[in-house]
């Protein structure tokens, strides 16, 4: 069965798609055809919408175009036709529709304002430009104006007013002096979006004669001067002196010193103003603001955040950026500017609005006679645009008619189109902040298949690797690909190729056989075209001889080998790497045909060192490492890892066993332990080598259990005391012949993931469990407990199905059962899955609470049905929540609670509860799906609990024979209140404790007078409330009343607890 799939290009960097959508053709990039295909027009460069051209320069208006027959040019201004010939000033390039107006041999820019569009014109049809505003720059004189000097007092605000003139495009402004140096500014002199210059306070250093504002206009390289602005600022000593060299002694004079002030807002005015910015723009939002000392401004957005990544604070945090504004940025945005005395703020309104944009910007449609397609033109904006078309620049309406053609909103549907029905169509997206304009021709060809893909191509590959032979295409209708080996060859097909869209072929894994010549023929019912490829199936380079490890004594010298084997027909070059750098720039590393020697070894050569071997077609490499040690005073034994074994055969061979024998090498000082036997399957995971079993290092030969369609390999490593040796050369291979699967997949469940469906799973075999080719799945279910047939399916090699249609939650036997080319596994084993879950049906009834204290309730329910729980039981959830305080009638925010209680419980404990307080339960039965519905809410109350203690104690105006005591109700009286119990008794000076005295306060009071006290004691008071479950926890205070009326003791301050 021929197989097809998409090619990626980093396969096929050169292969030119060929794709289908929506029936329509796409014409190759190739140079020569298209010089050959007839096309409508399309306009490829043209000037911006908004033209501000340089009044004393050429005007050059673009337009160009491509098509076939190459188009014709004509233009409109403000609407009418531009007739060219008739104005000498104007002249159209050669072969292009770019219009020349030439301003600087006579023309007056100003004469030629306005709007302009070009149309691009041949017998395939017509495309148009955007509309193209064509403006002269402007950059006129300030206007004269008489400027008073500017006197000022210290501290006081200040604006100096640029008003530039207005120019096209507008200026950029800037400060400077009469030196043509910038005026320095800083969080308190700063320039304002509209160029006036803003001191938030003035100092007598800004005294100057020469502020000077200047407009700079780009587009004519011109600076344009204000006048300067004079700025006097009398600072409070000066304006005193000055005060008083004109009063008498009797005056009283005198200006009042520089005063601190709260922020005001210089600009904008008012608490509230509104923005509108077009989406995709820059917004700039500025508040600047008066005050001493100067003020610092902050930003926020109202109800959100700043967008990160795209907001930025200038000119001293006074100028918010927020740059590619969306509609998202709509909103409040909140200047505030503060110093120590106050604030200000000012909340800016901003409307984001978009210009149309596009969302599917229409295409160009290539079709056969007789196919169907569609036109779309998709844009958005705020306000949202209208969607006008026209056709070859006539608006549809009004365009001759074509029976192919309907048109239906933002879509245009073409159906059953002729040669005749090629055109270019526009669609106009628009509102009023803009509009959108493009081009998309329907250009119907009838054309013969061509191949463009070079003939007698050669591709080259490395063998067992994928091999891309390329036919590029073309041709209306689309041609049918077919491949043939050889001229006369058969027709290709099967598993071994795949069939590209493109026209690609590709073979998998190319083998040496696979060399030789293939043609694809191209057909459609227009006529048939075939071309020839030639593909080369190169040798793999393989390093038969590698660098092993090594170990040198410091000043002597060691070789690494690198021997390779390579195609007759490929040059290779071998380079060496140390620690995957170049070789250093030494004469002691000598490189040879196939080996690297380094003389004199220092320590610093210690390192891994790479041999890479490339050809043009593959590269392979091998490492080794060196290490230098110290030259021992007297010869020692060097031990090292062992050399890997070599000769490798395989005898016996049987259909599941081989006998591998080898020679061991070199031990190296060290016995050997044992031997380590990895294989390959180049079947299914080439290059991948795998533990197989290990064997005493006194033996050499070895039993190996084999599996069928597996094609080994083997390969022995070497274990000594010093460590592994290099694997030895591979084996010979061994191909196994193919059998019925020997086992069934694993972990085969089944688990719904909706009420309607069941989704069996496994873990598939892996390549060599497959025991042949063609591995596929035989899946089979049926519902348990009744009394169905088993339904089975058949699947490719994956390792999921879905069983659709299904009763919510029932129970299903399951069975999965590999198969291959040679027949079926074992007959597999039983699992019980369930089809998918839905919510449980009903709640919980009977739901009773037992209150058993003040903190702790006991709630039981009945359980519900299993039938109505549709899933796995996995337990009940109880939900409560405070209502209020039955000591203080208030009601606060309700927070819920949730105890889970696991399996098929029907009762619950409910801590933590608070004493004296109305509760509200529901409770709820879950399964994997979730919750089902709740049962009506339940009401119960917990009795009252003893108090917490007062909130405070404190002990004032103490006398010589009496003390005054004030105190807060508890926090949590968990009850009604009954009364409070004072107790009390004296300290001695050394803390001996007297008799302690009792008294019982009514809970209404809050404060007690104790009288009958002795003068200069110390006193320890014991304080706690009471309801009718018992006495609250207590708080202390400790104080002394006083020795005489002239010394009042300062009372202790704060209570504890006990």
């Amino acid at each position: 069965m021929m197989k097809k799939r998409s090619i990626s290009a980093s396969k096929a960097s050169l292969v030119l798609f060929l794709c289908q959508m929506i029936s329509a053709l796409d014409v190759p990039l190739d140079s020569k055809l298209l010089e050959e295909l007839s096309q409508p027009p399309t306009i490829t460069q043209q000037s911006p919408k908004d033209y501000i051209v340089d009044p004393r320069e050429n005007i050059v208006i673009q337009c160009e175009a491509k098509g076939k027959p190459p188009p014709s040019f004509s233009w409109t201004r403000n609407g009418t036709h531009f007739d060219i010939d008739k104005d000498a000033q104007v002249t159209m390039k050669p072969n292009s529709g770019t219009l020349v107006i030439n301003i600087m041999n006579g023309g007056k820019a100003e004469a030629y304002e306005g709007v302009y569009q070009c149309t691009a014109r041949n017998e395939r049809g017509a495309a148009i430009s955007n509309n193209i505003v064509i403006r002269p720059s402007r950059s006129p004189l300030w206007t004269k104006e008489k400027l008073e000097p500017n006197q000022v007092r210290e501290g006081d605000s200040l604006v100096l007013h640029c008003r530039p003139p207005v120019g096209l495009p507008p200026p950029i402004i800037f400060w400077m002096d009469n030196a043509f140096q910038r005026l320095p500014q800083s969080e308190r002199v700063s320039q304002g979006l509209n160029g006036d210059l803003y001191f938030s306070n003035v100092q007598p250093e800004d005294t100057r004669e020469d502020y000077i504002c200047y407009a700079r206009f780009n587009h004519t390289q011109t600076i344009q001067q204000k006048q300067p602005i004079s700025v006097k600022v009398f600072s409070m000593d000066s304006l005193n002196d000055t005060i008083a060299a004109n009063l008498s002694d009797t005056d009283i004079y005198g200006a009042k010193p520089v005063t601190e002030r709260q922020p005001i807002l210089l600009t904008p005015t008012g608490s509230t103003s509104t923005k509108v910015e077009l989406r995709g723009n820059v917004l700039l939002l500025e508040c600047i603001a008066a005050g001493l000392p100067t003020p610092v401004i902050r930003w926020i957005k109202e109800g959100g955040e700043l967008p990160v990544n795209r907001t930025f604070f200038e000119n001293f945090k006074k100028t918010l950026k927020i740059i590619d504004v969306s509609e998202a940025d709509s909103g409040n945005y909140k200047c505030i500017a503060r110093n120590m005395l106050g604030s200000v703020h000012h909340v800016i309104s901003v409307t984001v609005k978009a210009a149309p944009y596009w969302i599917t910007a229409p295409r160009n449609l290539v079709l056969s006679p007789g196919e169907d397609g569609t036109l779309i033109c998709r844009a958005n904006g705020n306000p949202k645009p209208n969607i006008s078309w026209f056709a070859n620049g006539v608006p549809i309406a009004i365009a001759p008619e074509d029976p192919s053609r309907k048109v239906d909103g933002d879509t245009i549907i073409f159906s059953h189109v002729q040669e005749r029905s090629s055109a270019v169509y526009q669609c106009n997206a628009s509102n009023e902040y803009g509009y959108l304009l493009a081009n998309a021709f329907v250009n119907v060809l009838a054309e013969p298949p061509r191949v463009l893909t070079p003939a007698n191509k050669l591709y080259q590959v490395i063998a067992d690797s994928p091999a891309l032979l390329d036919c590029a295409y073309f041709g209306s209708p689309k041609p049918e690909i077919e491949w043939f080996k050889g001229v006369k060859g058969s027709i290709l097909r099967g598993n071994e190729y795949v069939f590209h869209d493109n026209g690609t072929l590709e073979i998998p894994v190319a083998q040496k056989d696979s060399t030789g010549t293939y043609t694809c023929v191209a057909r459609n019912e227009l006529g048939k075209v075939q071309n020839e490829v030639r593909l080369e199936v190169k040798d793999p380079t393989m390093i038969i001889k590698q660098p092993e490890y090594k170990v040198i004594q410091r000043y002597g010298q060691v070789s690494f080998e690198c021997i390779i084997k390579h195609d007759s027909t490929l040059l290779p070059t071998v380079i060496w790497l140390k620690d995957n750098d170049e070789l250093p720039d030494d004469e002691r590393f000598l490189v040879g045909k196939d080996n690297l020697t380094i003389m004199n070894v220092t320590d610093k050569d210690d390192g891994t060192y790479t041999c890479i071997v490339n050809t043009t077609l593959d590269s392979v490499s091998a490492s080794a490492v060196l290490t230098v040690v110290a030259a021992p005073p007297t010869p020692a034994i060097i031990y090292a890892r062992p050399n890997p074994p070599f000769d490798l055969e395989l005898t016996g061979q049987l259909e599941r066993s081989v006998e591998l024998s080898w020679i061991p090498g070199d031990e190296n000082n060290s016995p050997i332990k044992n031997f380590v036997i990895e294989y390959e399957d180049g079947l299914h995971e080439p290059g991948v080598w795998h533990y197989q079993t290990e064997v005493p290092g006194t033996q050499t030969t070895v039993q190996l259990k084999l599996s069928p369609y597996v094609n080994y390999s083997f390969r022995v490593i070497a274990v000594n005391e010093i460590g592994r040796s290099q694997p030895s050369e591979p084996s010979e291979q061994y191909l196994t012949k193919s059998a019925n699967p020997d086992e069934n997949p694993s972990n085969v469940q089944g688990i719904g993931s909706e009420p309607d469906n069941l989704v069996i799973t496994w873990e598939s075999l892996k390549g060599f469990q497959s025991n042949g080719p063609g591995l596929q799945y035989k899946v089979s279910w049926r519902q348990k407990d009744v009394d169905d047939e088993w339904t089975s399916v058949i699947v490719a090699n994956v390792s999921k199905y879905i069983v659709s249609g299904t009763p919510t939650f029932v129970p299903y036997e399951i069975k999965v059962q590999a198969l291959n080319d040679l027949g079926y596994a074992p007959e597999p084993s039983e699992v019980i899955g369930h089809s998918g879950e839905d919510l449980p049906m009903v709640a919980p009834g009977n739901v009773q609470v037992h209150v058993i204290n003040s903190t702790l309730a006991k709630v039981h329910w009945d359980p519900v049905p299993l039938k109505t729980v549709r899933g796995h039981l996995q337990g009940y959830k109880v939900y409560y929540w405070k209502v209020q305080s039955l000591s203080r009638r208030s009601r606060r925010h309700v927070e819920k609670k949730i105890l889970t209680f696991r399996g098929n419980k029907t009762f619950g404990m409910l801590p933590g509860l608070e004493p004296y307080s109305s509760y509200k339960l529901n409770v709820r039965v879950v399964n994997g799906k979730g919750e089902g519905p709740a049962s009506p809410d339940k009401v119960f109350k917990t009795p009252e609990g003893v108090p917490s203690s007062p909130s405070f104690l404190k002990i004032t105006n103490p006398t010589l024979d009496s003390l005054t005591l004030e105190w807060g109700s508890p926090t949590h009286p968990n009850g009604v209140l009954t009364s409070y119990i004072l107790k009390f008794q004296p300290i001695n000076n050394t803390h001996e404790l007297g008799p302690l005295v009792e008294i019982r306060i009514p809970a209404n009071e809050s404060s007690l007078i104790l009288k009958n006290l002795n003068y200069s004691t110390r006193y320890k008071f014991y304080f706690n409330a009471q309801t009718s479950v018992g006495s609250g926890s207590q708080i202390t205070e400790e104080a002394v009343t006083i020795m005489d009326e002239a010394g009042i003791l300062r009372p202790a301050v704060g209570a504890g607890k006990v």
